[in-house]
């Protein structure tokens, strides 16, 4: 299959897998055993072809050597003990060995090679199907010929399958009934080789018989069919047997068979009982042409029927008549076929069994109608002349329940006679049902569109009862209903119901509402007006409940669960707390806030807000049961304190309590791992000293202090300020997740930028910026030296800075440092850029020491 066509028919939602040529197929072992599973017969006929050959396999096996095929190529169909399902379907190498050996001819091979094609499974509203339908073709042929079908072809193809969807849509009629059954895997037509024939079945050349006689005389003879039509009987001679049938023969036998063996006979009594059966059936050449999928000669089984072969040669097309099948036999016409008798009825009284040489002919399709809306089979189907609607619409299933027999709708084209110049082309016809269904005898045109309408969905007769009532829903509408009445079928009104009001909708006559009103007298549903209810009528009851407004309390602060939790009467702040969850580890146990609604709104209150007492109940609230005892009992009991709706109750937070707290050391430290701190208050210059100090190596100018808290990230900081001086600024307090990393010394200075020759200048101690610019080769033409910074190997970037008096400010780079030259047309991005890059050239050495750090 070509690559563009794979392409349109993948997105038509084709199994493009299946498209490959006959001549490089070889079927998986799954396919294999699907399809022996469904064409048990193929192997039987490729075995019987061999056997019939004459040829021993030893004989075989040579000539398959000497055409240039493997000599095993056939074993698996050699041998008569191998199980059907044990060989592989033959592939197209099979096949052309048999043909090149000269075991079977052309027709054959070409029967046994459609045969062996696969199936592919659709659906009845599938788009393959729907594609199939309307090109003409069978699902088989648009796939497994894809690549052979004309150019014209291939474009109606293209063309039908753009914007296709593959969901199926609501049927209208437009499936050809009767084709999908031939387009299905399926082996409902094949005839049946292994069990008896019966005695109406024509005896011919190549039928194998088996004569058997018990009693007096034990004998058994095999008996094949000649291709003169002759079998010979062991001291009884040749007997002509075509075209006898299997019970006229054994009625020919028994007298020839009396002379030799007295007693001969069929009944219980007879002294010698003869037997005659069919051991091995004939293959017949029958020819199918006119509109069929694919017109041709096809070997068909001598048991085989009309729709054997139709089955074979893929069914009518879409233009094929389906209800006058002609079966011809020499000059004339012995059957005609009305697929629907079988496909509508069931009925199979024409489908006869085929003999050799017969013709069966498909005509071209006659008129169609097409049948759609409340039927069981919406389809289009094809139309006998003289048919009435009534027989159609049983073709079609008949009408379902909610058909409205009342409207049944034929759409018709007129004859050219009665169509005017103004256009009138088409009428509508209105039929009505009788209470059977039957339409009477209309008869039907061709290109009639036959519609059956549903009934309407409303429901009458009924009253909808809504609300709080104790069985919503429709109830039964009697003659002067009232409303008591309806409550009183709904299961009654609920405790809670709103007496004041009930409200009635009605329908009136032009689709709009009428609103009503009554009232109840107590909760047992009796009304106060008791107002008379009409067909459709909807009643709603309200509940006091929902017409309340949702009333709640809040639970803040060191709860496991904060937020906002329904109020109930007679609810107390323990209640709440163990709604929320309980207390945190971290909660006060003492004492809580609680903010409520002010009586007095004056003066822009909101809120009103006490601080009340807890008992040592709420130590058990927080988990902590060790601590109960130690507690203060409070006065007033702070289990038992009552709340109001919309209460907000605050849980303090104990500001001493901190969980452990750790900061990683790493680098040039004499012990880097990571530590707890052991206060709020630790500093940096503390955790050095806990880590033992610098090592001769480190830089602490370069120092990588990473903050995730916050999201702060690096900051930079003078350590060798800090070592110096406890109460330096820089001595930051740590907090929890702090990463500190000390860098080996690294005695270079990066210049980059617009210089002449960046590169890594030895650091020098005192030298200022100008120096290390001086010897990357100054800067370059565009170079600006005045706009010249540093990035301190700590994360600091400092730039030359003027002065209204005395020397301008030149920062002196520290080793490990780098020194950018910007350039005079420089954009702000590319400042950003070059600055990007050395922060993350720092960054990335942060995490190196990080990485230190958490594996060791």
């Amino acid at each position: 299959m070509s690559r563009p066509l794979l392409l349109i028919l993948a997105g038509a939602l084709l199994f493009a897998s299946a498209g490959r040529s006959d001549a490089q197929q070889r079927p998986s072992p799954s396919e294999a055993a699907a399809l022996l599973r469904s064409r048990p017969d193929l192997i039987v006929q490729l075995r019987d072809r061999l056997r019939a050959s004459g040829l021993t396999p030893a004989q075989i096996r040579s000539r398959l050597e000497a055409e240039g095929y493997p000599s095993s190529l056939l074993d698996a169909y050699l041998n008569d003990g191998t199980r059907a399902d044990s060989a592989s379907a033959p592939s197209s190498e099979v096949l052309s060995a048999i043909a090149a050996l000269g075991i079977a001819d052309s027709s054959a091979i070409d029967t046994l090679r459609r045969a062996s094609r696969p199936r592919v499974r659709v659906g009845e509203d599938s788009v393959l199907t729907r594609l199939a339908d309307s090109l003409g073709v069978t699902v088989n042929q648009l796939v497994l010929a894809a690549d052979t079908l004309p150019v014209n072809l291939r474009r109606r193809i293209q063309a039908r399958t753009r914007g296709m969807s593959g969901e199926a849509k609501i049927d209208s009629g437009y499936t050809l009934f009767g084709r999908q059954i031939f387009e299905r895997e399926s082996t409902q037509f094949d005839a049946n080789l292994s069990g008896p024939v019966d005695a109406s079945y024509r005896l011919g050349p190549g039928d194998r018989l088996v004569l058997i006689l018990t009693g007096d005389v034990e004998v058994t003879h095999t008996l094949d069919v000649t291709r003169e039509g002759f079998v010979v009987i062991p001291q009884v001679g040749q007997i002509y047997v075509s075209s006898l049938t299997l019970g006229d023969l054994t009625n020919l036998l028994i007298p020839k068979l009396a002379r030799l063996y007295p007693g001969v006979g069929r009944g219980a009594n007879a002294g010698t009982r003869l037997s005659l059966s069919v051991a091995r059936l004939r293959s017949n050449q029958i020819y199918v042409t006119g509109d069929v999928t694919t017109p041709g000669t096809y070997r068909i089984s001598s048991a085989g029927t009309m729709l054997s072969a139709l089955y074979a040669a893929g069914g009518p097309t879409v233009n094929g008549d389906m209800r006058q099948v002609a079966l011809k036999r020499g000059d004339r016409t012995v059957a005609t076929l009305d697929l629907y008798d079988y496909l509508v009825k069931g009925n199979p009284r024409n489908d006869l069994r085929l003999e050799n040489g017969d013709v069966i002919f498909v005509p071209a399709r006659g008129g169609r109608v097409r049948i759609w809306g409340e039927v069981i089979r919406p389809a289009t189907y094809e139309l006998k002349p003289g048919e009435t609607l009534d027989a159609m619409l049983q073709a079609a299933g008949g009408l379902t329940e909610q058909a409205d027999r009342r409207r049944v709708q034929i759409d018709r084209i007129l004859p050219p006679s009665l169509r005017t110049a103004s256009g009138r082309d088409r009428v509508t016809l209105d039929v009505r049902a009788d209470s059977a269904g039957v339409t009477g005898t209309l008869p039907l045109q061709s290109g009639d569109v036959v519609r059956v309408y549903a009934i309407a969905e409303r429901v009458r007769s009924r009253v909808v009862v809504l609300g709080n009532v104790w069985s919503p829903g429709p109830v039964s509408y009697t003659s002067g209903m009232r409303l008591s009445d309806a409550l009183r079928r709904a299961g009654g009104v609920q405790p809670d119901t709103y007496l004041g009001q009930v409200l009635v909708s009605r329908l009136r006559a032009d689709s709009t509402r009428l609103q009503l009103r009554d009232a109840l007298r107590d909760s047992t549903g009796s009304a106060v007006t008791d107002i008379t209810l009409q067909d459709g009528d909807e009643v709603t009851v309200f509940s006091q409940t929902d017409l309340r407004p949702e009333r709640y309390v809040v639970a803040s602060g060191a709860v496991r669960k904060a937020g906002r939790y329904p109020y109930r009467e007679g609810m107390t702040l323990s209640d709440l707390v163990l709604q929320a969850g309980g207390l945190e580890e971290w909660a006060v146990v003492t004492d809580a806030e609680i903010a409520r609604l002010p009586e007095n709104r004056q003066a822009g209150v909101t809120a009103v807000t006490q601080r009340v007492q807890l008992d040592r109940s709420f130590a058990a609230l927080r988990g902590d049961e060790s601590t109960v005892g130690s507690i203060p009992l409070a006065g007033g009991g702070g289990a038992n304190i009552p709340l109001k709706p919309y209460d907000n109750v605050l849980i303090y937070r104990d500001a001493d309590w901190v969980g452990p707290r750790t900061v990683s050391v790493g680098g040039e430290v004499r012990r880097p791992g990571r530590y707890t701190l052991e206060r709020k208050s630790e500093r940096l210059s503390d955790i050095i000293e806990r880590a033992g100090g610098l090592t001769k190596d480190a830089n602490p100018a370069g120092i990588v202090f990473v903050r995730p808290e916050g999201r702060v990230g690096r900051i930079g900081v003078e350590l060798p300020e800090v070592l110096a001086n406890a109460n330096h600024r820089d001595n930051l307090t740590l907090a929890s997740g702090d990463s500190i990393y000390i860098p080996i010394f690294s005695p270079v200075v990066q210049v980059r930028g617009a210089v002449n020759s960046p590169a890594g200048v030895a650091y020098v101690r005192g030298e200022s910026i100008d120096y290390y610019i001086a010897a990357a080769g100054g800067a370059t033409e565009k170079g600006t030296p005045s706009r010249a910074y540093v990035t301190q190997s700590n994360g600091r970037v400092e730039s030359r800075r003027s002065r209204s008096f005395g020397r301008d400010i030149v920062p002196e780079p520290g080793p490990g440092s780098v020194v950018v030259v910007p350039s005079q047309n420089a954009q702000v991005t590319d400042s950003n850029i070059a600055q990007t890059l050395i922060t993350f050239t720092q960054i990335v050495s942060g995490i190196v020491g990080i990485i230190y750090l958490a594996r060791h």
